[in-house]
């Protein structure tokens, strides 16, 4: 398990959500954070299933299954925790007196 501090992933989540309100840019740009992490995760999600398809095809090879489904799980986990991060920086959020 990954052990951060509040502080950190309150500053972290201000950084993100910070670049995520900017205007689009324009075409051929670099995106922002979050959205490439959430279109990473969804080529991960795409992947692990096209291989599981495949295997039960008899297409792919049980190692590159087992490889999928290991990326796929350490991808959700990740999703997960930074979930669980964010719900917890903002509860610490909402206890701050005004």
């Amino acid at each position: 398990m990954m052990d951060i501090r509040s502080s950190t992933v309150a500053v972290q989540g201000y950084n993100t959500a910070r670049s995520a309100t900017r205007p689009e840019s324009p075409a051929g740009t670099q995106e922002g954070g979050f959205a490439r992490m959430a279109r990473e995760f969804t080529a991960t999600l795409q992947e692990g299933e096209q291989t599981a398809k495949a295997a039960m095809t008899g297409d792919a090879d049980p190692h590159a299954l087992v490889q999928a489904l290991a990326q796929t799980e350490l991808a959700v986990e990740t999703a997960v925790t930074v979930r669980d991060k964010v719900v917890e920086a903002y509860q610490e959020i909402l206890r701050m007196p005004v």
